[in-house]
């Protein structure tokens, strides 16, 4: 599953940098898919959604930092633990419930956005 951030988030940043897939972005920050991976122009997502990876998305939150679930793997083909959750010092990245995915599924995403 993603990893969410909540309103508990006291903006510090400390998760941002961390995020191998940078799948996290400061509040109001507009984000995209080719941010921190390999995708470009068009691309179907492992979701089956249809997106230009570069076109310019709407932030998720205004106020706090936000994970997009989309780029988020968990840090699977990277770390044996979430870095955003590892750094937060108020402990306010948690397993997003509405976005349960597979150890297996996780690597894939992560295979497709960085194509080695």
């Amino acid at each position: 599953m993603a990893i969410i951030i909540t309103d508990d988030c006291i903006n510090c940043g400390a998760c941002e940098p961390e995020c191998p897939n940078t799948a996290i972005y400061e509040g109001a920050e507009d984000w995209n898919y080719a941010d921190g991976t390999d995708l470009t122009g068009n691309v179907i997502l492992p979701n089956g959604n249809s997106v230009n990876a570069e076109d310019e998305k709407e932030p998720i939150s205004d106020e706090i930092y936000f994970i997009v679930a989309d780029k988020c793997t968990e840090c699977v083909g990277f770390h044996e633990e979430p870095q955003c959750a590892a750094v937060c010092p108020v402990d306010c990245c948690i397993p997003d419930e509405n976005n349960i995915e597979t150890k297996e599924l996780l690597f894939e995403k992560q295979k497709f956005m960085h194509h080695e």
